[in-house]
């Protein structure tokens, strides 16, 4: 799908299209990260259920890969933003 929003982006002749490419681009890539995130959050709420004793290495853990996401997203929509 992101294959094709930057298509779309490249190959439109008018200005119209390739705003279009770049907002279903956008658009996928902040729904992917919000789904990561949500995924990792609810992953770590399961298991400091589970170990309570461990919820200070769960936590930790959650807030770096949350970060990566978020890095990663960031550097995507930059790259949408400039390429498209």
């Amino acid at each position: 799908m992101l294959d094709f929003a930057m298509m779309l982006a490249q190959a439109a002749d008018g200005a119209g299209m390739g705003l279009f490419g770049k907002g279903i681009g956008m658009g996928l890539v902040i729904l992917g990260a919000g789904l990561g995130i949500g995924r990792i959050g609810s992953a770590a709420v399961d298991s400091i259920a589970r170990q309570p004793e461990a919820s200070g290495t769960i936590s930790t853990q959650m807030i770096i890969s949350a970060a990566l996401v978020e890095g990663v997203s960031v550097i995507a929509l930059i790259l949408m933003y400039i390429l498209a």
